[in-house]
């Protein structure tokens, strides 16, 4: 039922499968053409609508497009757009998108997919202005549709083509049918409707939700067979719902689990114990890179006000202990740059600059540039300036957050063997994240946007933008450190509005330039965009670094493997 990729290279033997060379004999009954997922769902699932707060899997925005699907789907090793439900895009300089839709395109219900559907999903956002798709009025200013081509009229003032891009790869469009009875149900709160009965375009339904799994069966009429080849190579997927990540690691060890995203400590230890485990690059790190956690300072405060201080924070980590004990070596060497490395942001990174004018680990250094700010040690060790002491900082992320957690450990002992006075606290997440918002904080590791089609843009932006810049009591969205600075806006508005990629190269190397000058925040580590790895006991042609006709991803470009993956044994 799969598509062509073929599970065995022209010798005949498996190709995909694990870093070990090895694979499984496969499954045997009921189970051997069904595929086992996990890392998505840790709670009971009681709401499949992908506007709510909190929707079940992989109904979310930027979640597999499994039931629901994007109009563009996101490949993070080449930035490509691919098609979707739109067949095609076209970019007119910054002035608008046309899209134009694939023909055929039937719901699960058996219904025609129309232009009105995708004008209705978008609709919702001025429905419901609490909705996130609400967002894209900011960038647009006006959506029309003649026939089966969709156009999308940029907003002139912000020119932020890539914002609007990643809301097209993101953004599951939903039936309109559906939606405007949920509107009416909910008398306009969308996000607040429930249900268990969502209805896509995908290549699966849902035939089941409880408390211990989320089963999605093939959808036999799925428009998509000529575009991916055929239909699905499984019948069902099933995502069976674990109390702990160890419990999941457990069972893909064994291979009860086919494929997961979900963190693993020392991977490798599996296939040095035989097991056909398997991850898209063969050595380490293992995994693409496609987010960094970013350490974030509070500008407000004493201190941490100075930029002398925050790069002397920034050489004062010590990455490489992170990346081998928080990340268990899944994360290469950091750079100073908000451009993630060696992967679909890399044509815009200048890595020479990036090496010349950053930071790496020197504790020497880091006191020296302290001593240049003015700081001296006390008697206790502590440096000071003019009475003000480095210290006492808590540095926080969510408890739970196992590698953040060790990374902050790292960093606490690094500033403190320095002389700035530093202790971790790690709060319950929603905690966390009020504080973080509010800048009520001192030092946190928190989140920006990972790799996309609006990225690096987008981090940059999260990181420094000064647009409605929020003060401290106030919740923020965007720069939670409150750094201050009067070209930064400037310099985001030439990136956004860049037509040309050497004009964008420009605009986004000068924004790197002063984020280096200034060291609002800086990464840790990188981590994977989802951890993608795979047992093949039961499948193989995985994609991998040398069978890449996928990239490993559950979403967007990476689900065209669904279609390509071979059953063992078959």
């Amino acid at each position: 039922m799969g598509g062509g990729g073929g599970g065995a290279s022209d010798s005949g033997e498996l190709v995909g499968i694990g870093n070990n060379g090895r694979a499984g004999a496969g499954r045997d009954g009921a189970t051997a053409d069904h595929l086992f997922i996990a890392g998505f769902q840790w709670s009971p699932p009681t709401n499949f609508n992908t506007f709510a707060a909190s929707p079940a899997w992989p109904s979310a925005g930027n979640a597999a497009q499994y039931v629901y699907e994007t109009l563009l789907r996101f490949d993070i090793l080449t930035g490509e757009l691919l098609p979707g439900l739109a067949a095609s895009h076209e970019i007119n300089g910054t002035e608008s998108i046309t899209l134009t839709l694939q023909e055929g395109v039937t719901w699960h219900d058996g219904s025609e997919f129309t232009a009105d559907d995708v004008l209705y999903t978008f609709e919702l956002g001025k429905i419901d202005p609490g909705l996130g798709i609400a967002g894209i009025w900011t960038e647009v200013d006006e959506m029309t549709a003649e026939g089966t081509t969709l156009s999308l009229a940029i907003n002139q003032e912000r020119r932020n083509v890539d914002s609007v891009l990643n809301t097209l790869a993101t953004q599951p469009i939903v039936n309109k049918a559906q939606f405007e009875q949920a509107a009416a149900d909910s008398g306009g709160a969308i996000a607040s409707w429930e249900t268990m009965e969502p209805i896509g375009t995908g290549p699966f339904t849902l035939e089941l939700a409880d408390q211990t799994q989320i089963v999605l069966a093939r959808h036999e009429d799925y428009w998509g067979t000529s575009m991916h080849g055929g239909l699905p190579a499984m019948s069902k997927i099933i995502h069976p719902i674990f109390k702990s990540a160890e419990d999941g690691n457990i069972k893909f060890q064994n291979g009860e689990l086919d494929v997961m995203q979900q963190f693993v400590p020392q991977i490798w230890k599996m296939w040095e114990a035989d097991k056909p485990v398997g991850t898209y690059l063969r050595d380490k790190p293992y995994y693409l890179p496609g987010s960094m956690p970013m350490f974030i300072m509070n500008t407000a405060r004493p201190g941490l006000d100075d930029p002398l201080v925050r790069k002397a924070l920034a050489h004062a980590v010590d990455y490489a202990s992170i990346a081998e004990t928080a990340m268990s070596g899944y994360s290469s060497q950091v750079l100073a740059s908000l451009v993630i490395p060696d992967g679909a942001e890399d044509q815009w990174l200048d890595r020479e600059k990036a090496e010349a004018d950053g930071w790496v680990y020197d504790a020497a250094r880091a006191e020296s540039l302290l001593e240049e700010a003015g700081y001296a040690k006390g008697e206790d060790g502590i440096y000071a300036k003019d009475g003000q002491k480095l210290g006492p900082w808590k540095l926080i992320t969510p408890q739970g957050w196992t590698d953040w957690n060790a990374a902050l450990e790292i960093v606490a002992k690094n500033f403190q063997a320095i002389g700035v006075d530093a202790a971790t606290n790690f709060p319950q997440q929603a905690q966390t994240q009020t504080a973080i918002q509010n800048g009520d904080f001192d030092l946190c590791c928190w989140s920006v946007a990972g790799t996309g089609p609006s990225t690096p843009w987008q981090r940059f932006s999260d990181v420094m933008s000064n647009v409605d810049l929020a003060p401290a009591g106030e919740r923020a969205y965007r720069n939670y450190g409150r750094w201050e600075n009067d070209q930064v806006n400037d310099l985001l508005q030439d990136a956004a509005a860049a037509v040309e990629d050497a004009e964008k190269k420009v605009a986004l190397v000068a924004l790197d330039d002063l984020y280096r000058a200034e060291v609002p925040a800086f990464p840790l580590m990188y981590r994977p965009d989802e951890f993608f790895e795979f047992n093949a006991s039961n499948w193989a042609n995985w994609p991998t670094e040398e069978n890449d006709y996928a990239p490993p991803m559950f979403r967007g470009a990476g689900n065209q493997w669904l279609f390509e993956i071979t059953r063992i044994g078959s």
